[in-house]
Formats: C-alpha cells, structure tokens, sequence
C-alpha cells in the first residue's frame, strides 16, 4: 500500500498474529486479488526466477484491472524493490479513514506528495471499490453519537437500503461503493453529488469548496476523470518505498 511504506508490496505481507497491513482497519475485509496475484508471481517465478517484485506486479495489476473494467491506462516505471515490513498500526495511522473529515483527507495524501486535487481524483477509485457495514454504522443508527440517529445529510432511500443490508451491530458484510461496481466510470461521483457516498469520508467531499466542485465536474458522462485518475495513478505509483528491499519469492513471505 503506497501510502503505508511506499510501493513495495508490503500489504502483500501475511502475519500468523493478524498484525500486518492487510488486517489494519482500513483494509480487512475490503481488499481483494490476492489469489490473483499470488498466481501472476508463481507463474513469473516459472519463467524468470527473482526478477520481477510483488510491487511491480501490484502495481501493473492495479493498472491493468482498471483498464479492464473500463479506465485508461497510464504509463509506469518499474524497478520496485519488495519491503520487509508490514504492520497494521501503520496502515491505521496513516491510510485514510471512511470517517475522515475534509481536511484529514488531504493530510493524508499530501503526506506522501499528492495534492488536495488528486485526493479527489484518486477517491473516484470507490467507481470500484468495496467497504464493509462498519464503515457505515454511524451514519445509520448513531450519528454524532446520538443513539438511533441517523446522519441527515444521507439520502434517505439510501439509509433504507443499507439498513436492510447493515442491520445494527453488522459489522462484516461487504457493500458495493458504486451502483455499477464492476465498471469505472463517473457514477461514483453522481452518487456523492446526490447525497448518496457510502462513507462518511465521502460526503464529506461535498463540505469543501474545491472538493464540491471536482465532485460535481467528475460527476458529468464525458468529463476528464477517467485520464485525470490515470495521470494521478502514474505518480502515487512513485511513491518510493524503502531502500533496503528484496525481491520475494512469494508475495505473501518475505524471503528466507
């Protein structure tokens, strides 16, 4: 995870004690394709032994997955070297919160260079993206910690369905952040625009200026998102990860 240790893959990581990236908050129960690239690395293993890392792979996976659902490509450098730590502390300080405010937001990602712009561009990544009912529990049946409120700024059909899906106390099930959700498109940004983002951290894009206006020019069929979140995909890919890497022989260990 990029905005963890850099691009090394290190969200990749297995940990026999659940204490690597992947169990953190933000990422259990919400990431997927492990599988895939587990086969895409053993199948690199086969023919080019040690060359290719499980950042690379990552970071083509993530590019070319997007490709395949309908988003633009984007051009990438490779050459990333594989970490050697992964804890989920880490990945809950650092990785943004589905309650964040505006303003964390964009501390989160200008803390590894991105801008305030590119964290709205690169949160239309959700067009795909999946959450769990926790992310939601406050906003349906204790806003602000009222008990049995719900957030009023909440479309109210929305509230409705995701009270059937997220009963009270679910905290597991997973939900689809996008109403076409397995095709990239502008759909997630109407939604925000109409009240209708998943998580708090998403409608909380609408209670900045700058924020409410890239939601609202995303939210247009034939708008600049689709090569804007390429071009914002080319440069968190650069984020650079630690020194002292390896190439992995498996992507979930690092090497002995």
């Amino acid at each position: 995870m990029s905005m963890v240790q850099g691009c090394d893959a290190s969200v990749l990581l297995n940990s026999p004690t659940k204490t690597a990236e992947k169990d953190a908050r933000p990422n259990a129960g919400s990431l997927r394709g492990f599988l895939e690239i587990d086969q895409i690395k053993a199948a690199l293993e086969a023919e080019c032994p040690g060359i290719v890392s499980c950042a690379d792979i990552l970071a083509l996976a993530a590019r070319d997955a997007t490709v395949k659902v309908g988003g633009q490509s984007w051009s990438l450098d490779l050459g990333r070297k594989d970490g050697k730590v992964s804890i989920a502390s880490d990945a809950d300080e650092r990785l943004p919160s589905p309650f964040s405010t505006y303003d964390q937001l964009v501390q989160n990602f200008a803390a590894v260079g991105l801008t305030q712009e590119e964290m709205v561009i690169l949160s239309g990544g959700h067009t795909i993206g999946k959450s769990s009912c926790g992310a939601v529990q406050s906003r349906l049946y204790n806003f602000n910690g009222v008990a049995g409120l719900t957030d009023p700024s909440i479309d109210t059909s929305l509230a409705k369905q995701l009270k059937k899906k997220c009963p009270e106390n679910d905290l597991g099930s997973t939900l689809s952040m996008d109403s076409t959700k397995n095709t990239f498109d502008h759909l997630y940004f109407k939604a925000v625009l109409n009240n209708k983002g998943l998580s708090q951290s998403d409608a909380n894009l609408l209670t900045n200026p700058v924020g409410k206006e890239l939601v609202t020019r995303y939210s247009k069929a034939g708008s600049s998102f689709s090569s804007d979140f390429a071009a914002a995909m080319t440069k968190m890919s650069n984020i650079q990860g630690s020194s002292d890497g390896e190439v992995r022989r498996v992507c979930s260990v690092i090497n002995q």
